[in-house]
């Protein structure tokens, strides 16, 4: 399996799009981790991403430890940091987990993972969170098989997304998962729906446990 992370963060897809840069950046894609934290921390993201809404949302608590796939630099990670008892921020790009360990609180663990692994101990996380990250991954079925192992007894994992549909920010149409897809996925890793948002605009929140 492969995150498609090798040349773009997947994070960095849908911001780009956000911001107006989509075609600049198809011919010029930033050519270092700076350069994708100035698009991945652009200030006019959280009018759409409501991060603090979404953190509550998660309803953390002080003893949880969360695992941020695909963290990038910290957007949420050090957010979840203020809230819980452990946050691992993980990713693929060592440029970009030096970036989100900068002013992390001391609680923020980066963690460099494989494409095809996120190089967590088993059954030693509370929450799994995923933001635009899963329609970026390949053979998810096995992917969300480690993740199951992760998961300590009564875990959770939540994914936030965007609607399969025409948006003014996001991935092209094709590119995204719908609602229904990601939950059948799930169910057929042996997940269950146990709750569901629709406070964003632009992006579904869905929560799932063993």
């Amino acid at each position: 399996m492969n995150w498609h992370w090798s040349r773009f963060p997947a994070a960095l897809c849908f911001i780009l799009v956000a911001s107006g840069q989509v075609e600049h950046q198809h011919h010029h894609p930033p050519q270092s981790a700076d350069e994708y934290a100035q698009v991945l921390e652009d200030p006019s993201r959280d009018a759409w991403q409501k991060p603090h809404e979404v953190v509550m949302a998660l309803k953390l608590e002080p003893t949880d430890v969360v695992a941020d796939v695909g963290s990038g630099t910290g957007y949420f990670a050090r957010r979840f940091a203020l809230h819980a008892a452990k946050v691992y921020a993980v990713d693929i790009d060592p440029g970009l987990l030096e970036i989100s360990a900068k002013s992390a609180p001391p609680n923020l663990i980066t963690v460099l993972a494989k494409p095809d692994d996120p190089m967590l101990a088993e059954s030693s996380v509370d929450l799994i969170f995923f933001c635009d990250v899963l329609h970026h991954l390949d053979n998810r079925p096995s992917y969300l098989q480690r993740l199951k192992k992760v998961l300590k007894p009564g875990g959770r994992i939540v994914t936030v997304d965007f609607y399969k549909k025409q948006l003014p920010v996001g991935p092209p149409e094709e590119m995204k998962l719908s609602e229904e897809a990601v939950i059948a996925e799930f169910s057929g890793a042996g997940f269950r729906l146990s709750r569901k948002e629709t406070f964003l605009p632009y992006q579904y929140f869905l929560e799932f446990k063993n």
